[in-house]
């Protein structure tokens, strides 16, 4: 009968070390995905959102209009582009977007010759970095959208309280506020978390160190010295 239980024992004991074994696994993996998610967020979701909350856009859209429409090509002439593919090569082929606007809301605007626009001529962006990637920006649908015939044509956007002269196209504060927090935050914690613990379960000391902060009752066999002086 105690072999049979010793037997179980052992077992048991086995199952826990695999079990903890494949645990530590996957949070090393875990640990070491997270960081290079959390690198390769920053240039594409964090450096943006500080940029966009940076620049204090307006948060309701006011009112902008296209004056002129450039297509460029070769890297001397697309030294900006209004809507570029790609944030992290330069432009061959570009569009560049000038627009006046006025800071009457868009969906209060009534066009008439009488209209007094606060920014003429600035170059309009398709966000804060002018740049992005497939599907989400699509240079050439943006190109149709703002530019073109589409000249002339009344139609929302946002521009910066800061820089006056910026002016994108798209702009949500409560949208770059929670991708920038969730950006920063989730890769983070599970480094952190997989890290915590693996050091508790690996780390001789760390054990030893928690159980020396966790608050302690005396017992009634412990004697202590009631005046210490």
């Amino acid at each position: 009968m105690s072999v049979i239980l010793e037997n179980k024992q052992l077992t048991l004991i086995s199952i826990a070390e695999t079990a903890k074994f494949y645990t530590s696994l996957c949070l090393g993996v875990t640990a070491f995905i997270s960081v290079f998610a959390f690198l390769f967020l920053i240039p594409f979701v964090v450096e943006p959102g500080f940029s966009s909350l940076m620049a204090d856009y307006e948060p309701e859209p006011v009112t902008c209009i296209a004056t002129n429409h450039v297509y460029a090509e070769g890297i001397s002439n697309c030294s900006w582009a209004s809507c570029r593919e790609g944030c992290t090569k330069e432009a061959t082929r570009c569009h560049q977007i000038y627009v006046n606007y006025t800071k009457i809301p868009y969906r209060l605007f009534k066009m008439s010759e009488n209209i007094h626009w606060d920014v003429g001529d600035t170059r309009f962006l398709i966000n804060t970095e002018g740049c992005g990637y497939p599907p989400s920006v699509n240079c050439s649908e943006f190109a149709r959208q703002y530019g073109f015939d589409s000249a002339g044509t009344p139609f929302p956007c946002y521009y910066s309280r800061v820089y006056p002269e910026m002016v994108v196209a798209r702009y949500s504060w409560d949208d770059t506020l929670r991708h920038l927090v969730l950006s920063i935050a989730i890769p983070n914690l599970l480094f952190a978390a997989s890290i915590g613990v693996l050091s508790y379960w690996y780390c001789p000391g760390c054990g030893r160190t928690c159980q020396k902060y966790m608050h302690h009752f005396p017992t009634e066999e412990e004697d202590y010295d009631e005046n210490p002086y």
